[in-house]
């Protein structure tokens, strides 16, 4: 049922789950402070315990009293918030975040949205909201209020912001060690950090779950998908393909879903998960992506491309 942000924040402080915009995807929040809260957003999700979630602030000063920052952090916030940003942070002793939103880590993933819907419940609250994407855990994120319906449910009470401008999720960036650490491309190209860094960001040495966003079957639709496609196929049981188009489109696919006509990155971007919900709707056997340039916005959709197909 769609709600107002006024009965959005009163939910929260009772300690239920909500759905809100922001200029990411759709999040399904919980008061972060409140561990019974925050395990209706596994429970809802169908979500691992060990994925920790983003936690979500109105204003950098409530960072004080949760993590512990630095001159980088600091540098980025002042640069990219509000915005499309994740920080992963040493959690302050004493920080009354639960426990579970970091799933058991001494750091915090922690952000301050641009959306206004966002921040309005933010502000509102007067606590961090810890906010997973409002979708099946694994599935594709949500970008419009119909995309949580679908997934999770008319039970869930939804803020409906229309759709969300970026599209993509965050970029999240460690900031635990000596060296920062892009622990998920996302909606703030890597190259744009590294340009105010001074240097280039370090990659995970591991396999271990330090962010949201790192499993690696994730964003996954339910029919296959094939990456770098230039025509149609049929074999594997594959029949019908329908085709995310980058750029002019090849001929002969059943249905199409162009991300950008004109190949701007941040267009597809925006378009990448709708057009995903949309195809994987559509009488298809599988999914086609046209090859898409590993840079700027394009190396964050081809990670959630690679970990969705992973996924089916």
């Amino acid at each position: 049922m769609p709600i107002t942000t006024i009965l959005a924040a009163d939910l929260l402080r009772q300690g239920e789950v909500v759905a809100f915009p922001t200029e990411t995807v759709y999040g399904l929040g919980a008061d972060a402070t409140n561990a019974s809260a925050v395990a209706k957003i596994f429970a809802a999700k169908g979500r691992p315990s060990f994925n920790p979630l983003i936690c979500h602030v109105a204003a950098y000063d409530q960072l004080a009293d949760l993590v512990r920052t630095d001159s980088r952090a600091e540098a980025l916030a002042k640069a990219f918030w509000p915005g499309a940003l994740t920080l992963v942070l040493p959690r302050q002793p004493g920080c009354l975040v639960a426990e579970t939103v970091s799933a058991g880590l001494p750091n915090l993933a922690i952000r301050l949205p641009a959306h206004p819907i966002a921040h309005d419940i933010l502000a509102r609250l007067g606590r961090p909201v810890a906010a997973p994407s409002a979708n099946r855990s694994g599935h594709v994120s949500p970008t419009n209020a119909q995309h949580v319906r679908d997934s999770l449910g008319t039970a869930i009470p939804v803020v409906d912001g229309g759709p969300c401008p970026v599209g993509l999720e965050s970029t999240v960036i460690g900031l635990t060690g000596a060296r920062a650490l892009l622990l998920r491309p996302g909606g703030i190209a890597a190259e744009a950090i590294e340009a105010l860094l001074g240097e280039k960001l370090g990659q995970p040495q591991d396999a271990r779950i330090e962010s949201p966003g790192m499993l690696l079957k994730h964003y996954a639709p339910s029919r296959p998908l094939r990456l770098d496609a230039v025509a149609p196929q049929e074999h594997d049981g594959v029949g019908k393909e329908g085709l995310l188009s980058f750029g002019p489109a090849p001929a002969g696919f059943a249905a199409y879903y162009p991300l950008s006509e004109a190949g701007d990155l941040a267009e597809a971007a925006a378009k990448l998960y709708a057009g995903l919900h949309a195809l994987d709707r559509a009488d298809l056997d599988g999914i086609a992506v046209m090859p898409i340039p590993d840079h700027g916005l394009g190396r964050a959709i081809l990670d959630r491309l690679r970990r969705a197909a992973r996924g089916r």
